[in-house]
Order: structure tokens, then C-alpha cells, then sequence
């Protein structure tokens, strides 16, 4: 029964730590030569900031609240998929980002816990925190998310 956790709970379950740059509770759970997979917990006072990976990257939910994504393609093309389990409303349990594409996310509601998998593994060198005005010139529909899902100083 998962109706009497929260997101402390989560985090201690699972012994989450503070995930530099991008913001948000991780624990690498799975790792091999050809993947990875992380659990991944937000909460309102926090967000996914924006960013983009050399690899595609797909996106779970696992419990909580949906989750907003802020997607920008290299076309210029700006998406907001939900990942949530409310599909009447839209909201998809699995959203695919092919790499390149900028990223952030945040919760809708109290928290959201959601996981994470890459194939090949995620790479450090692969990884690039957006910056605010950068983005926003480049995709100046979604400035007003951009400013929310970016940080004016590193976490």
C-alpha cells in the first residue's frame, strides 16, 4: 500500500541524494554496459532544470503526481508531454526524449516520483545544464517556463 508515503518517505526508502545541477532526489538502481536506470523524486520547491543528453532517455512514472515536461527540439518545436497515469487527460506513464533535446520538469502537485533509463548509460561528458538566455532566445514561447526550469546559480 503506497497511499500513506510521501516523498520523504521515498527518499528515505530509497536513500535518494541531492542530484547536482539538475536538481531533484536520485539513486542509480541499475547500471550495466549497455544502460542505466534511476529513481528520480521532485518536489514543488525544486524542479528537473533544463538540460540535454547525448543519449535518449525515457521517462517513467512510478507514484505521486504527474509531472510537467518542458521539451525543446533542435527544430524549434516546443512540447509539454505530462507523464502522470490520468490517459483520458493526456498524460502518458513512459515519454521518450531522442537525444539533443533540451529538458526540465517539475511536479503537479505535492510530489512526483518517476524514474529514469538510458541506453547506452548516462555519460557525464554527454550532459549540458541550459542556460536561461540562451534558451529563451532560442525558444522565446516557452519563456516563461524556461526562467521557472532554469537557476540563476548552480544547487
Amino acid at each position: 500500500m503506497t497511499g500513506d508515503m510521501d516523498a520523504d518517505d521515498i527518499i528515505e526508502l530509497l536513500d535518494l541524494e541531492p542530484l547536482p545541477e539538475e536538481g531533484g532526489r536520485y539513486r542509480v538502481h541499475w547500471r550495466t554496459k549497455a544502460s542505466n536506470a534511476i529513481y528520480f523524486v521532485v518536489q514543488p520547491d525544486d524542479f528537473s532544470a533544463m538540460h540535454r543528453l547525448n543519449h535518449a532517455e525515457l521517462w517513467h512514472h512510478y507514484l505521486g503526481a504527474p509531472l510537467q515536461l518542458l521539451l525543446l527540439d533542435p527544430d524549434g518545436s516546443v512540447r509539454r508531454p505530462v507523464l502522470g497515469v490520468d490517459l483520458r487527460a493526456g498524460q502518458r506513464p513512459a515519454v521518450a526524449v531522442d537525444p539533443g533535446v533540451w529538458m526540465g520538469a517539475y511536479p503537479l502537485g505535492p510530489w512526483s516520483f518517476v524514474g529514469t533509463t538510458m541506453a547506452p548509460p548516462f555519460d557525464p561528458e554527454g550532459f549540458e545544464l541550459g542556460d536561461r538566455a540562451t534558451l529563451t532566445a532560442d525558444y522565446p514561447e516557452a519563456a516563461a517556463e524556461i526562467e521557472r526550469l532554469t537557476r540563476v546559480e548552480k544547487p
